[in-house]
Parts: C-alpha cells; structure tokens; sequence
C-alpha cells in the first residue's frame, strides 16, 4: 500500500510516520506542506498514492477566519488535484469532535469532510471521514496540540498550570488513534463517516492532579510510578518527553559505612524488569530505541557515554557517567540510544525497564545514532 501523509511533519503526522515506517505491508509516499502551492509536486503526490490521510490543517490563530479559509483551501487543492490527475486514492480525512461548536475549526473540519464526501460520491472514491476526539502523546506541541501537552510543559519548567474550565473529556493516546487507521487501511473498518473511540474520559482536574503526581514522585523524587495501567503509562511517556534534558544525569543515592558502599539505584511503583551488563572497553551497545517501554541505564564501574537520538532529527544528546560518581540516565520512547564504554576497565551498567523481556513482542527497533 503506497500512503501519503499531508501534514506529515506535525504531531500526529510525525507519529504516523514512524509507525508506518515499521510495517512491511507500508511504503510511504514523501510529502511536504509546499506541495500545496506547487501545483506539480502536489499532482504527482496524488499519482502516487493509494491512500491518502489528510491531516494538514491549523487549529489556532487570532484570526478565526484565517483558519477557515485557510483548512477548507487545503481541502479543496487536494481535491482539485485528484480531479486533475484522475486519481481517486483513498482520502481519509482527520476531522475533529470540535465539529459539534460552532467555531472556525469545527467548521472548517465539517465543512471539508462534506466536501470531501461530495467528490468521493461524483467521482466513486472511497472516502473516511474520523471524528477524532483529544489526542496526547509525545512530542505534542504545548498552547496548541492540547491540554495534556501544555500541562507536562508548565509542570516540568515549574510553571504553575491553570484550568479555565474543568470539564470531563475525552482522550486518545497518539499510538492508539494509529493503531485504529491502520485497521481502516487493511479494510476492517468501512464506513464513510467514523466516530474514532476515545479510550479515557477524564475530568481535566483528575488529569492535572495525575501529572502533580508524576512531577512529585518522578521529577522530583526520582520514583518510577505504576505504569501497568496503559492510560497512565501513556500519559507517563507523554509526561517525560518533556523534561528538559539538562535534567539528566540525576545523582544516585548512596550510604557508605565501614562495610563498603550501598546504591540506592531506583525505587519502583511499577515492577518490572532489572538487569545488568558488563561492557569491555570501546565497545558499544545498543543502537536501538522503544515505541513504550520506559528505560533507565545505571552506571555502577567504569566510565559510559550514552548517547540519545530522537527518531527523524539529527542532534545527539551525549551524557557522560562513572561509576565512582554514580548517576542515571532514563530513555524517552522513539529516542534511539547506545552506550560506549570510554574506560579502560570493564563497564558495568544496571538496566531497568517496565516490562519483562518478550522475545516475541521485544519493542527493541534497532537504528544507529
């Protein structure tokens, strides 16, 4: 199936992306949002496709009406395109609960939905259109993509968050939404207008109080909370993408008396997985990165450098940790990462994680920083 994602670069284009990078049964058709004024790349764009998901759009500016116009011109250029070249992909359509109110961007999205409908049924294409309630996840953006993200910004940068209305609402994680139009594109969803199940309700109170918590024990005191439930592990990977990373490394506990030294090297509410590893000098390990495990590498001997890497970006975070100073580094999700050991002993790293080891599900994607 040859996919093409407009908006590939934004939130959920950006996770979108990498999920479908990891299926075989996948080739994704490169897009940029100058396609849309480049009359011929956007055609040949069209050409290309089987499906197309439709997710370019802009949800906030001070002027209501630029985000009319501006969502429905981006609608009616990709229509336009499909009419010019004949191509009659599959469009499936990112529209918003934000249809039911009455504002610029529920409008714009119900308006391009009824037009995307309209061409399907004059030229037989095939057309979905999804309701999609809140979404949260990783790399969101915070003031824009949504609550959830400007809560974890504000929290981790000790900025004191506000709640203007606490409603009840509900939430989708990013990865659950993927997992649901990867179903419509192998066919066992079809149906024209879709309401895409939200997986938590949650008054938005509850929710700020649930990050406190993340903040007090994580942040602050360094303990791993329970991440057996999904929704609070996917709020905790969503919580830790945003700690700035001048958080790290984080100094380890230690008690030292006439019989030797005892390390304090994590405190769990979540069980898990404990190991550790012996590394020979100059050698690397890793080179690879996780979709939802939390991580946390532990130097006990020897000198590591860690490197991290986000998936699709260039720069590359470097810590450097001894094991007579001891400290940790924890692995955000989607972030490749290696360990060399720069000593000249044997290199002993204690490894968490908040999974048992699964051969025949692992999470582990290997890729070089």
């Amino acid at each position: 199936m040859k996919v093409g994602i407009t908006g590939q670069s934004g939130f959920i284009g950006t996770h979108i992306t990498n999920v479908f990078n990891l299926k075989n049964d996948i080739i994704l058709i490169p897009f940029e949002n100058s396609y849309f004024n480049e009359p011929d790349k956007l055609y040949e764009f069209v050409r290309k496709c089987n499906i197309i998901i439709h997710l370019a759009a802009i949800n906030r500016h001070e002027e209501a009406p630029y985000i009319y116009k501006t969502n429905i011109t981006l609608v009616q250029k990709l229509i336009d395109a499909c009419i010019i070249t004949k191509a009659i992909p599959h469009i499936i359509f990112a529209s918003s609960t934000q249809e039911e109110n009455n504002n610029a961007y529920g409008c714009s999205k119900k308006d391009g939905r009824l037009l995307f409908e309209k061409w399907a049924k004059k030229y037989k294409a095939t057309f979905t259109g999804l309701i999609i309630p809140n979404v949260y996840g990783p790399f969101s953006t915070p003031y824009y993509n949504s609550v959830v993200a400007t809560f974890c910004y504000q929290l981790s940068n000790d900025i004191k968050p506000v709640i203007n209305i606490d409603n009840i609402t509900k939430f989708i994680f990013v990865h659950e939404l993927i997992d649901y139009i990867y179903k419509i594109i192998k066919g066992s969803i079809k149906k024209q207008m879709v309401k895409v199940p939200y997986t938590k309700t949650i008054k938005i109170s509850t929710l700020l109080k649930q990050l406190k918590y993340f903040k007090e024990y994580y942040f602050d005191k360094g303990i791993i909370p329970d991440l057996h439930n999904s929704f609070e592990r996917n709020l905790f990977n969503t919580f830790r993408c945003f700690i700035p990373e001048h958080h790290f490394p984080k100094k380890l506990t230690t008690h030292t008396d006439e019989r030797g030294t005892f390390v304090e090297v994590i405190k769990t509410e979540s069980g898990g997985q404990f190991s550790y590893s012996t590394t020979k000098p100059g050698i690397t390990r890793g080179n690879h990165y996780h979709t939802r495990k939390a991580e946390r590498f532990a130097i006990i001997q020897g000198e590591a450098k860690i490197q991290l890497r986000k998936i699709n970006t260039k720069e590359i975070i470097e810590y450097h940790l001894k094991g007579d100073d001891p400290s940790f580094v924890d692995m955000p999700i989607w972030y490749i990462h290696n360990m060399t050991n720069i000593g000249d002993t044997e290199l002993i790293c204690l490894f968490w994680t908040s999974e048992i080891f699964n051969p025949e599900d692992p999470d582990t994607y290997f890729e070089l920083i």
